[in-house]
């Protein structure tokens, strides 16, 4: 089984040590957010675990950490978000050049085939300023940055989830609205000369519109090929259908819990208030099961059928 850590919050970032805590614990124990009372226990060790997905906007409390999880026998690689944007839009990041250097950090340790480079979303508000020259020139900047510390570039165009929207709306007092297809096809067509420039193979994310005319193909974020090519054998798995239609993404479980990063993006769907986050961070306990707080007393707690996929009658050479 493959784990994603996380599509809801930065574990790399803000959770590190409670994760290896649970790896060497062997379990996890995690809250289903529609029903707050019922939780699922999955099991954590190599033997089931066939790799780990980390999402993250800063890996860097996690690189001393990453030793002891190879140790432990652990698969794993990296979607690492990078965008330029400044305060008004990712109010605690750090500088972008800080970030770049945490990237190449990164590469060198695990190989660029273990580091994927996100550039999500692509926001378009030219009265802000976030235009396609914008877009363009901050692309070239990056790509020629992390030029051969990365194979691979994702990126995606804003959706206005009603809270995304409302969020954005209230803080950059402009509405925001989502690309229509004119605007990505000259998006794509020039981040597709610069990814072509640099030696990217760049993909879009849950993108109904096709790009293919500009070398662009359709992503899986927890991707299959990536994961069988770092596990050197095929696996037999099943599209998520947890996920968006357009998703290409296998199945995989799901360890974070929403409203728990403190990155403050602002058009991130993972966090439905700053208040709730902070509240939700000053209950954490790295050696609690459960990322946030205690276990209730009420839980009621569902063992998650955990199983390797890998198909150990076809190995990759």
């Amino acid at each position: 089984m493959i784990i994603s850590a996380s599509r809801r919050t930065d574990i790399p970032a803000f959770y590190s040590q409670w994760l290896l805590n649970r790896l060497q614990e062997g379990y996890v124990l995690v809250p289903n957010p529609r029903n707050p009372s019922r939780y699922s226990r999955v099991e954590l060790n190599p033997q089931v675990v066939d790799c780990l997905v980390f999402w993250t906007k800063n890996p860097s409390p996690m690189l001393p950490r990453l030793a002891e999880i190879v140790a432990l026998g652990y698969p794993f690689y990296f979607q690492f978000t990078l965008t330029p944007y400044d305060r008004d839009l990712e109010q605690n990041l750090p500088p972008k050049e800080t970030l770049l250097n945490i990237f190449q950090k990164l590469s060198a340790m695990l190989g660029p085939e273990r580091v994927v480079w996100r550039y999500d979303p692509v926001i378009l508000t030219p009265e802000l300023g976030l235009d396609l020259e914008y877009h363009l020139r901050q692309f070239e900047r990056m790509a020629a940055a992390l030029a051969g510390y990365t194979q691979r570039c994702i990126f995606s165009f804003l959706d206005m989830y009603p809270k995304v929207g409302r969020a954005m709306s209230l803080a950059l007092a402009q509405e925001a609205k989502e690309a229509d297809e004119t605007a990505m096809g000259r998006i794509a067509e020039g981040f597709s000369a610069i990814a072509r420039k640099h030696d990217l193979d760049l993909f879009t994310c849950c993108e109904p519109v096709k790009l293919s005319q500009y070398g662009i193909k359709h992503a899986s974020c927890i991707d299959q090929g990536m994961i069988e090519e770092i596990l050197k054998c095929k696996i037999q798995v099943k599209k998520d259908p947890n996920q968006r239609p357009s998703c290409g993404c296998i199945e995989s479980v799901e360890i974070g819990t929403y409203d728990s990063c403190p990155h403050g993006c602002l058009y991130c769907y993972g966090t439905s208030s700053p208040k709730t986050v902070r509240s939700n961070i000053a209950r954490h306990d790295p050696k609690s099961p459960v990322l946030i707080g205690a276990l209730p007393q009420n839980a009621i707690i569902t063992e998650r059928k955990m199983c390797s996929r890998k198909d150990a009658q076809l190995t990759l050479f």
